[in-house]
Protein backbone atom coordinates (compact mmCIF):
# COMPACT_ATOMS: atom_id res chain seq x y z
CA UNK A 1 0.00 0.00 0.00
CA UNK A 2 1.13 3.70 -0.51
CA UNK A 3 2.91 6.00 2.22
CA UNK A 4 0.90 9.05 3.59
CA UNK A 5 3.81 10.50 1.70
CA UNK A 6 3.26 9.05 -1.74
CA UNK A 7 -0.33 10.34 -1.51
CA UNK A 8 0.16 13.85 -0.95
CA UNK A 9 3.11 13.57 -3.59
CA UNK A 10 0.70 11.90 -6.02
CA UNK A 11 -2.32 14.67 -5.31
CA UNK A 12 -0.09 17.41 -5.18
CA UNK A 13 1.66 16.70 -8.81
CA UNK A 14 -2.29 15.58 -9.78
CA UNK A 15 -3.63 18.63 -9.16
CA UNK A 16 -0.84 20.84 -10.03
CA UNK A 17 -0.74 19.51 -13.79
CA UNK A 18 -4.10 19.43 -14.01
CA UNK A 19 -5.03 23.23 -12.91
CA UNK A 20 -2.33 24.37 -15.44
CA UNK A 21 -3.23 22.69 -18.28
CA UNK A 22 -7.06 23.70 -17.46
CA UNK A 23 -6.53 27.54 -16.88
CA UNK A 24 -4.50 27.41 -20.13
CA UNK A 25 -7.60 25.58 -22.11
CA UNK A 26 -9.86 28.49 -20.65
CA UNK A 27 -7.30 31.39 -21.66
CA UNK A 28 -7.79 29.78 -25.52
CA UNK A 29 -11.26 28.18 -25.77
CA UNK A 30 -13.55 30.32 -23.14
CA UNK A 31 -14.98 33.58 -22.29
CA UNK A 32 -14.39 33.17 -18.83
CA UNK A 33 -12.55 36.14 -17.01
CA UNK A 34 -9.28 34.02 -16.74
CA UNK A 35 -9.01 35.49 -12.62
CA UNK A 36 -12.63 34.17 -11.93
CA UNK A 37 -11.88 30.92 -13.44
CA UNK A 38 -8.48 30.38 -12.13
CA UNK A 39 -10.39 30.86 -8.38
CA UNK A 40 -12.99 28.59 -9.07
CA UNK A 41 -9.97 26.69 -10.69
CA UNK A 42 -8.08 26.45 -7.28
CA UNK A 43 -11.11 25.98 -5.02
CA UNK A 44 -12.39 22.95 -7.10
CA UNK A 45 -8.29 21.54 -6.78
CA UNK A 46 -8.51 21.91 -3.20
CA UNK A 47 -11.54 20.04 -3.18
CA UNK A 48 -10.70 17.64 -5.83
CA UNK A 49 -7.20 16.92 -3.63
CA UNK A 50 -9.36 16.16 -0.50
CA UNK A 51 -11.94 13.54 -2.25
CA UNK A 52 -8.30 12.20 -4.21
CA UNK A 53 -6.90 11.30 -0.73
CA UNK A 54 -9.68 9.95 0.25
CA UNK A 55 -11.25 8.07 -2.43
CA UNK A 56 -7.33 6.38 -3.52
CA UNK A 57 -6.92 5.67 0.51
CA UNK A 58 -10.11 3.43 0.36
CA UNK A 59 -9.02 2.54 -3.20
CA UNK A 60 -6.07 1.37 -2.04
CA UNK A 61 -7.72 -0.69 1.29
CA UNK A 62 -10.01 -2.50 -1.69
CA UNK A 63 -7.70 -3.21 -3.66
CA UNK A 64 -5.81 -4.86 -1.01
CA UNK A 65 -8.48 -6.62 0.52
CA UNK A 66 -10.29 -8.01 -2.60
CA UNK A 67 -7.89 -8.17 -5.31
CA UNK A 68 -4.54 -8.52 -3.08
CA UNK A 69 -2.20 -5.38 -4.99
CA UNK A 70 -3.04 -7.47 -8.79
CA UNK A 71 -1.74 -5.81 -11.70
CA UNK A 72 -4.26 -2.92 -12.53
CA UNK A 73 -5.88 -3.58 -15.92
CA UNK A 74 -7.09 -1.04 -18.21
CA UNK A 75 -11.08 -1.93 -17.73
CA UNK A 76 -10.40 -1.34 -13.34
CA UNK A 77 -8.29 2.32 -14.38
CA UNK A 78 -10.91 3.47 -16.36
CA UNK A 79 -13.25 1.93 -13.21
CA UNK A 80 -11.50 3.87 -10.86
CA UNK A 81 -10.98 7.26 -12.90
CA UNK A 82 -14.74 7.28 -13.68
CA UNK A 83 -15.95 6.50 -10.07
CA UNK A 84 -13.34 9.43 -9.16
CA UNK A 85 -15.30 11.61 -11.16
CA UNK A 86 -18.98 10.88 -10.61
CA UNK A 87 -17.89 12.25 -6.59
CA UNK A 88 -16.99 14.96 -7.66
CA UNK A 89 -19.69 15.87 -10.36
CA UNK A 90 -22.78 16.84 -7.90
CA UNK A 91 -20.54 19.15 -5.71
CA UNK A 92 -18.74 20.68 -8.90
CA UNK A 93 -22.03 21.36 -10.55
CA UNK A 94 -23.56 23.14 -7.31
CA UNK A 95 -19.79 25.02 -6.67
CA UNK A 96 -19.89 26.05 -10.21
CA UNK A 97 -23.29 27.70 -10.04
CA UNK A 98 -22.40 29.28 -7.04
CA UNK A 99 -18.86 31.03 -8.10
CA UNK A 100 -19.58 31.14 -11.63
CA UNK A 101 -23.25 32.54 -11.49
CA UNK A 102 -24.16 29.97 -13.92
CA UNK A 103 -27.77 28.26 -14.46
CA UNK A 104 -28.01 24.69 -13.53
CA UNK A 105 -27.96 23.43 -16.82
CA UNK A 106 -24.28 25.67 -17.78
CA UNK A 107 -23.30 24.72 -14.65
CA UNK A 108 -23.81 20.61 -15.34
CA UNK A 109 -22.86 21.58 -18.80
CA UNK A 110 -19.38 22.71 -17.96
CA UNK A 111 -18.70 20.16 -14.83
CA UNK A 112 -19.62 17.09 -17.23
CA UNK A 113 -16.90 18.50 -19.78
CA UNK A 114 -14.02 18.84 -16.83
CA UNK A 115 -15.34 15.23 -15.57
CA UNK A 116 -14.44 13.92 -19.40
CA UNK A 117 -11.27 16.02 -19.36
CA UNK A 118 -10.31 14.12 -16.08
CA UNK A 119 -11.62 11.14 -16.68
CA UNK A 120 -9.19 11.14 -19.40
CA UNK A 121 -6.27 12.79 -17.44
CA UNK A 122 -6.93 10.56 -14.45
CA UNK A 123 -6.14 7.31 -16.47
CA UNK A 124 -2.90 9.06 -18.11
CA UNK A 125 -1.56 10.49 -15.52
CA UNK A 126 -2.39 7.19 -12.57
CA UNK A 127 -1.09 4.69 -15.20
CA UNK A 128 2.14 7.19 -15.62
CA UNK A 129 2.33 7.82 -11.91
CA UNK A 130 2.28 3.80 -11.02
CA UNK A 131 5.55 3.42 -14.01
CA UNK A 132 7.24 6.59 -12.45
CA UNK A 133 6.85 5.70 -8.81
CA UNK A 134 5.74 1.89 -8.48
CA UNK A 135 4.03 1.22 -5.26
CA UNK A 136 5.95 -0.73 -2.68
CA UNK A 137 4.44 -4.00 -3.50
CA UNK A 138 5.42 -3.76 -7.27
CA UNK A 139 8.79 -2.71 -6.33
CA UNK A 140 9.41 -5.81 -4.35
CA UNK A 141 8.21 -8.07 -7.27
CA UNK A 142 10.22 -6.43 -9.44
CA UNK A 143 13.23 -6.60 -7.23
CA UNK A 144 12.88 -10.36 -6.54
CA UNK A 145 12.01 -10.64 -10.22
CA UNK A 146 15.53 -9.19 -11.18
CA UNK A 147 16.95 -11.00 -8.28
CA UNK A 148 17.72 -7.51 -6.38
CA UNK A 149 16.91 -7.95 -2.18
CA UNK A 150 14.48 -6.10 -0.70
CA UNK A 151 15.10 -3.53 1.48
Amino acid sequence: MRTLADRIRHMILFEGIALTLLVIGAAFFSTFDLKMFGAFGLMMSALAMFWNLIFNWVFDLWDRRVRNFAPRTPLLRAAHAVLFEAGLLIAGTVFAMWWLELSLWHAFVLDVGLSLFFVIYAYIFNWTYDVVFPPPHMREKTEKAEGFPSA
